[in-house]
């Protein structure tokens, strides 16, 4: 089989004041038209900067290719000039950004960015092209497509956000796409439509993908073969079969064993959590956003729920269903439409600043992402320090260092990371700054917003412990909101299913998993891959997880969704 692409002994560094931190070391791997193949390992660990050397898009300076070569399709591309690497990206090859968020010009409309693409590379007309963008808006599950045409950025969740950035690098039909973590802010229905339809344009096109992830159910389904990535080097390279049955590695097998399985029994808690009375309640909580072509989204509908003591309640659903809304709604950051949210016995909708103020120590949140809640002319220092600043909850500078360094080693980063600004650390580093931020202060309630998505598994399964290590200790309550479904039935007491803005079901976890009573829960479970090639080669031969079933369930739920779902 032709290689289409060959990295050769690749290294590539990053200068900084102190030192030079070699990123990549003597990375070697090919890919073939037309195969799969995974690239896994920790936050961290080169995987980012591997795919940007290919397409030359390295921050220079402070980054450089120190050593090796990139052959694609017989052409000597590390050697290409800034001008000839321009009629590659995009037409030949393409790639699927980690952070969707910065990667999109905030002053731009999503529609116009990804017309751009087809103007540029496939030589349409402004008409046919925005045709086109529609047409893949809507292959990536984005509703109203026409209508989202005309938002910008900041009107798209994360997931969204991360469908339409897919739509971007599939509307030229490359030969090699080069997905970093493509499906880290989807729930599982959209990843298997947007899994499906790579691989249907695969098959099509005969395109090779690349897929930097960390959910190794993905890997599974969808690779060929495996690179396991560690420290800037590759540790192991094999089929996928084999890299699951018999990895060689001590990393990897390491890895493997700290993947969360939705086929596994959970170990409930004995807590008595039943006896205890509500720390939050939400009351018919409704939040309302006008758009700005007319109309009204109602992005929350009238929930009701509880959270007890101790407890740590799941929301899951699929993106843009009302989960990040309902959390901001109940830290006061948004200003609810109509109903209320009760903590501690207290209707804190009702607060004034410094009533809320005070509030904040009991109450935090670890934002979805990182990268944007994080202020990048900050030091991580005074970033995760700030809280401390606010409540003064420290006596000297030295007191306050200490504090900031213990919660650093607490996430699994370093004491020397205090110094570093947030673009000097990977996605997953970035949200482990945002974690330890959370805590700086010793809340008593915490929302949990998507706070493992960037984070491969064996630093998934270190955040989990320590969440639940704290929630022990601490008596720490959280709202715990999540797409991956095996981690939510792993660390959650109950778990609440969210769906166009409505709670359509609640349950004991367990009870949820082993019984769920909605056509859309189902649906949602039905879609969790996996981290077993042989089962996930099996849905695969029996179109369990196709577009066409993605569709046909798509269709029977669309008959079930509430009025409010549909522009009003």
């Amino acid at each position: 089989m032709a290689k289409l692409l060959h990295v050769n002994q690749l290294a590539v560094s990053f200068a900084t004041k102190q030192q030079k931190v070699a990123a990549v070391k003597d990375v070697s791997f090919y890919i073939n038209k037309g195969e799969t193949l995974g690239i896994v390992g920790e936050s961290g660990s080169g995987k980012s900067v591997t795919a940007r050397a290919i397409m030359k898009l390295l921050p220079t300076p402070p980054a450089r290719i120190t050593n090796g070569t990139i052959t694609y399709d017989n052409q000597l591309i590390s050697d290409y000039t800034e001008k000839e690497m321009e009629a590659i990206r995009g037409q030949e090859i393409s790639m699927i950004f980690q952070d969707p968020m910065s990667s999109f010009n905030p002053i731009m409309k999503i529609g116009k960015q990804i017309d751009e693409m087809a103007i540029k590379h496939r030589k349409l007309s402004a008409n046919e092209a925005r045709k086109e963008t529609i047409n893949m808006l809507e292959l990536v599950g984005i509703n109203h497509a026409s209508d989202r045409y005309h938002q910008y950025p900041h009107e798209f969740s994360g997931g969204m956000l991360q469908r339409a950035m897919i739509a971007m690098a599939l509307i030229c039909r490359p030969k090699l796409l080069i997905a970093d973590e493509p499906t880290t802010a989807l729930d599982v229905r959209i990843q298997a439509q947007i899994l499906q339809l790579m691989k249907k344009m695969q098959g099509k096109f005969g395109m090779a993908i690349i897929l930097i992830t960390h959910d190794f159910g993905v890997v599974a389904g969808m690779c060929d073969r495996v690179a396991v990535m560690r420290h800037g080097e590759i540790v192991e390279q094999n089929d996928t079969i084999a890299i699951f049955n018999k990895p060689q590695h001590p990393y990897t097998k390491r890895l493997l064993a700290a993947l969360p399985r939705i086929d596994q029994t959970k170990k409930d808690r004995q807590l008595g959590l039943d006896q205890k009375k509500p720390l939050v309640q939400v009351r018919q909580l409704q939040k309302n956003f006008d758009l700005k072509y007319g109309g009204t989204v109602r992005a929350v509908d009238q929930i009701d729920f509880i959270i007890r003591p101790g407890e740590t309640l799941g929301l899951v659903g699929e993106s843009g269903s009302g989960k990040s809304t309902t959390g901001r709604l109940i830290l006061q950051l948004l200003q609810a439409t109509d109903g209320e949210v009760i903590y501690n016995g207290m209707g804190i909708h009702q607060f004034n600043r410094k009533e809320l103020k005070q509030l904040r120590r009991d109450i935090q949140i670890i934002f979805q992402d990182p990268q944007a809640s994080l202020n990048p002319r900050m030091k991580v220092l005074d970033i995760i320090g700030q809280p401390l600043d606010i409540h003064k909850l420290y006596r000297s500078k030295k007191e306050r260092q200490e504090r900031v360094e213990e919660l650093l080693e607490l996430v699994g980063l370093e004491k020397e990371h205090a110094n570093r600004y947030p673009h000097q650390f990977s996605g997953g580093q970035q949200q482990r700054i945002g974690i330890a931020r959370a805590l700086a202060v010793n809340p008593r309630f915490i929302v949990c917003d998507e706070p493992l998505s960037a984070l491969d598994v064996s630093i998934q399964a270190q955040v989990v412990e320590l969440l639940q290590d704290l929630q022990q200790k601490l008596g720490l309550t959280y709202l715990f909101i999540a797409h991956d479904l095996a981690m939510v039935k792993h660390i959650c007491d109950r778990v609440a299913v969210m769906y166009g803005g409505k709670i359509i079901e609640v349950a004991e976890s367990e009870e949820l998993y082993q019984h769920p009573l909605h056509p859309y829960t189902k649906a949602l479970l039905e879609a969790v891959p996996v981290p077993d090639p042989v089962i996930e080669a099996k849905k695969l031969r029996e179109h369990q997880i196709t577009i066409q079933t993605y569709h046909f369930k798509q269709n029977v739920l669309e008959e079930q969704r509430p009025d409010h779902w549909v522009l009003v």
